[in-house]
């Protein structure tokens, strides 16, 4: 399903404008690493913007790689510019090559110098860089199918998981299913084909662990959001919405991807989870929402392509969709930039004046901090705020300014409900303005 998708730019060049966080990413690459988005586009064999856009759009317009050999070598060379003085390979002297820090296998530098000009900044996250390197290269088994592995039920019920220990210990020893995996043919193929060497089974392990803890998070936050908001999916049947869902939840999504949902809730009235957002990628899960219950017991997933507040006009108030009883969005970023915030507000306003439960989360607690102003100043009714204790363990690499605290997915978590009661909208005289409506 789909609905008015907003129109690509006409230059099809990296910018802040418009409600594609990607384009806004290629921006923010070159800004830190000027000519670095370019680079990335050349080793997709893509001549531009425009062209990934299609791609992903299920158009390719680039070459396709040659081998695992060419696709894992090149995902590396997008990596490539010395940490300390940004120059990329090609503006390098002749003769000149990036060197690789031998420690953590991640970041490059063009001379001695300027690794040892960068190394103050650089030893307070190596060792975590190192991590970084390895999991995104173990994160291609979630492409292949050996990854998420499969959990076990829940001995406990959802009130009494309080986080990552608490599920664990319901899960027993994970060795067994990380061996499985470490012995698969696509991780022997997998570090066959790059340029470094396999590391230890015991470091594979825990890799493996952070990948699939990213996997799970999003459905344990969707579950923690049902309870914040004490919702009762043994009462009645819930329709979750997934506002603003991007690349990193719908590509390569499959059906079952909240199944931990059922785990957490084992004989629900039936839950769905609808997708919503301008880069939904086609898939098995691009079908259309329910209109009556689904399946008790199991989770529906469905998607649209397009502005939550689109969605809702066009599918939920003609009655071809349910009405949301939680509306969640994973990294909304509406922070970031005017654009990304011009196509947010209709759908923010939207759930306010609707009374809508919304739960979303962010990277970081700077990234709260700013959604919580810029909500405050829409007025909204927030209920609360914090750490989430079912965040990603996985570390993200700011990929132009790698000597930078790494963030998490969903690592902290805020929900509102409505429009804050007149009395309790004062706010400070220093107050700062984020967002004009």
């Amino acid at each position: 399903m789909s609905g008015q998708i907003p129109a690509l730019p006409e230059s099809f060049a990296p910018g802040i404008d418009g409600v594609f966080s990607d384009r806004i990413g290629f921006y923010s690459l070159d800004s830190n690493v000027p000519g670095l988005s370019k680079v990335i586009l050349n080793k997709l064999n893509m001549k531009d913007y425009g062209e990934y856009r299609a791609a992903v759009e299920g158009k390719p317009k680039g070459g396709a790689f040659r081998n695992y050999k060419d696709m894992f070598q090149k995902m590396e060379e997008t990596f490539k510019f010395c940490a300390s003085c940004n120059r990329l390979p090609e503006h390098l002297s002749e003769g000149q090559t990036l060197k690789r820090c031998v420690k953590c296998l991640n970041v490059y530098y063009c001379t001695k110098e300027c690794q040892k000009k960068d190394w103050p900044q650089h030893k307070m996250f190596c060792k975590k860089l190192r991590l970084v390197a390895v999991d995104r290269l173990v994160e291609w088994l979630m492409f292949t199918g050996d990854l998420p592995f499969t959990t076990e039920k829940w001995s406990l019920p959802a009130a009494e998981v309080k986080g990552w220990d608490d599920w664990l210990a319901m899960q027993g020893d994970l060795t067994p299913r990380l061996d499985a995996i470490l012995s698969s043919t696509s991780m022997g193929t997998l570090w066959k084909n790059v340029s470094r060497p396999r590391p230890e089974d015991a470091d594979l392990r825990e890799s493996l662990w952070r990948v699939e803890s990213e996997f799970l998070s999003r459905a344990l936050s969707v579950g923690m959001a049902i309870r914040l908001f004490g919702l009762d999916p043994y009462f009645k049947p819930l329709t979750i919405h997934l506002a603003g869902a991007s690349l990193n939840e719908t590509m390569g999504a499959r059906l079952t991807d909240f199944e931990e949902l059922d785990q957490m809730f084992p004989g629900h009235k039936g839950l769905e989870v609808v997708m919503v957002g301008p880069e939904v990628v086609d898939g098995p899960i691009m079908r259309p929402p329910l209109t009556n219950f689904g399946p008790k017991t199991k989770t529906f997933i469905s998607a649209y392509k397009g502005l939550y507040h689109q969605f809702y006009e066009d599918m939920v108030e003609t009655e071809k969709a349910a009405k949301p009883d939680l509306v969640v969005g994973f990294h909304p970023g509406f922070h970031a930039t005017q654009g990304l915030g011009e196509g947010w507000l209709p759908s923010l306003l939207l759930l306010r004046d609707f009374n809508i439960p919304s739960f979303f989360t962010m990277f970081n607690e700077m990234e709260l901090n700013f959604s919580l102003q810029i909500l405050s100043e829409l007025e909204m009714h927030i209920k609360g705020s914090g750490p989430n204790p079912f965040s990603s363990q996985k570390p993200e690499q700011v990929q132009a300014c790698p000597n930078k605290p790494p963030s998490y997915c969903n690592s902290h978590f805020l929900y509102f409900q409505g429009l804050l009661e007149r009395e309790e909208l004062e706010q400070p005289d220093n107050s700062r303005t984020y967002w004009k409506v």
